[in-house]
């Protein structure tokens, strides 16, 4: 035996209404899916684009990050304020390289600048010129592979440690008088969290 629903009675004051025509219908229908399209697509078609830039941004970070040895280029603002290295203007043949581990941050550094801007360098790390000595070798061999970078070749050379408390970076210096007019200075910033 099968059950039959109650039908819903017709209102006694409501004579029924003339059958929906076709181009009513049809308008009606183009609207319920331009109500979906613009409730659905549109926030869907942002996701889409909003992953394709985030997937392009990291690509990027990670092709920065990957990169082993020297830059040539401008370390960031914030890289020069953390690792405190006051690199003059004008410098050239201006090169970086920054690593990370859970316990010292380095970031390797590299310029040439005119010989007066070599004492605001200095000035601006808190030492003088003073406290170059000639021939000392203050960059050690493990940072000197990592950056890539020879000491024996002529000089004169010039090194010092600027060694301050933590959490300031301590600093390990060269610097290169082959061009007495512009030396090159190479500079090993190092942090520790």
């Amino acid at each position: 035996m099968t059950m039959s629903l109650p039908r819903e009675a017709m209102s006694p004051s409501e004579p029924p209404g003339p059958p929906e025509s076709p181009g009513r219908r049809i308008r009606r229908r183009a609207l319920t899916l331009m109500t979906i399209v613009l409730l659905i697509g549109i926030p869907a078609g942002y996701l889409v684009i909003s992953a394709n830039q985030s997937r392009d941004s990291g690509k990027k970070k990670e092709e920065k990050y990957a990169a082993t040895g020297l830059t040539f280029a401008w370390p960031s603002k914030v890289q020069l304020r953390l690792y405190q290295v006051p690199i003059p203007r004008p410098a050239g043949k201006v090169a970086y390289y920054e690593t990370n581990n859970w316990r010292t941050s380095r970031l390797y550094v590299q310029f040439q600048t005119p010989n007066a801007n070599l004492d605001e360098f200095l000035r601006g790390m808190g030492t003088t010129r003073v406290a170059l000595e000639r021939n000392r070798i203050t960059i050690s061999e493990r940072d000197q592979q990592v950056s890539g970078w020879n000491f024996d070749t002529p000089g004169p050379w010039y090194g010092l440690v600027h060694d301050q408390k933590d959490p300031h970076p301590s600093q390990d210096v060269m610097v290169s008088l082959a061009d007495p007019n512009n030396p090159f200075v190479y500079l090993v910033s190092r942090t520790t969290p």
